[in-house]
């Protein structure tokens, strides 16, 4: 299976050395029918974290139970045969090691790449890191390099999980603004007036028209962050700041399932004072909209990191 898991950055300490419980899931950013789960198995040893297990099942599958790969991977935590057999275990108690059961995957996930951290304790460096190169490059080269081998893969692979990671810890102090926030508000106010078209991306065969997603997506191609083309993709760009930390070009997401982020369904881009830019439904056009409605499920300041890592497919 490909595991993914990664680190957060919380108060200057990376709390994939904590452990502890000292990491809180973002609000909504994992389903509900699996949080508790993740929250309670994040914490299984000093190299996890809840936001770290979040960013490995969503990296696997999408959250998606029933999810196969072509590579026979299996469950919500993607599990090939042969480790499943080595490495899952009975989460639940009921007596049945079953891959396609989210109660005894995600416990399985967290056992595994806790054993794959017990494996290299002892080399210096971040445990976090070591762990997630471990699964990459093999323990070995994590031995025999003390660290993080110089390899350009594993040194990417650390990098794009512990950035997707971030988008599912809850940030326990202001987040950065982003650079590229003029730029894409520049090119959605640009667009005020155009008619909504469903699966638009404002291609010429389309009439430069655009629906939610497509207008975000373009915003940010053209400040050179490729972000995915679906809105609650979308919401893994980045971390996620309050309501009252809200800058001109965070992302605004409206859902009818307030406990997860899977069930988005729709973005806008925010300018300020309550309000966003955002291509709202058919028959309508890009305009202005307020925010502060009952669906209204939270923000994300886009990352370049952030964007980078974020799966193709889930």
């Amino acid at each position: 299976m490909l595991l993914v898991v990664g680190v957060y950055l919380v108060a200057g300490n990376l709390a994939g050395g904590a452990g502890g419980g000292s990491v809180s899931l973002a609000k909504g950013a994992v389903p509900a029918a699996y949080s508790s789960l993740v929250q309670k198995w994040g914490n299984l040893c000093s190299a996890l974290n809840p936001a770290l297990l979040a960013a490995q099942l969503y990296q696997e599958s999408g959250f998606n139970p029933n999810a196969k790969s072509p590579a026979k991977a299996e469950g919500i935590a993607q599990f090939i045969p042969g480790t499943w057999a080595t490495h899952g275990i009975d989460g639940n108690g009921d007596g049945v090691r079953n891959v396609w059961d989210p109660n005894d995957a995600i416990p399985s996930a967290a056992s595994y790449d806790c054993q794959l951290a017990s494996y290299v304790k002892d080399v210096p460096g971040n445990q976090s890191e070591n762990m997630l190169a471990s699964y990459n490059a093999g323990a070995y080269a994590v031995i025999k390099y003390q660290g993080v081998p110089p390899y350009a893969e594993t040194k990417n692979y650390v990098k794009t999980i512990t950035s997707l990671e971030q988008s599912f810890a809850a940030p326990v102090s202001r987040v950065d603004p982003s650079e590229q926030a003029a730029t894409a508000i520049n090119y959605a106010q640009k667009k005020l007036g155009t008619p909504y078209l469903w699966g638009g991306n404002g291609t010429a065969d389309q009439g430069g028209r655009f629906d939610c997603s497509g207008l975000t997506k373009a915003a940010f191609e053209s400040a050179g962050i490729t972000l995915p083309r679906v809105a609650n993709d979308q919401y893994n760009a980045g971390p996620h700041p309050q309501r009252a930390e809200l800058l001109p070009g965070d992302l605004v997401f409206f859902s009818d399932d307030l406990t997860n982020s899977r069930a988005i369904r729709h973005v806008g881009i925010y300018v300020g004072g309550g309000y966003m830019i955002d291509a709202p439904r058919t028959g309508a056009v890009i305009r202005f909209d307020p925010i502060d409605t009952p669906d209204y499920f939270g923000a994300t300041r886009v990352t370049e990191d952030g964007a980078k890592a974020l799966p193709t497919t889930v």
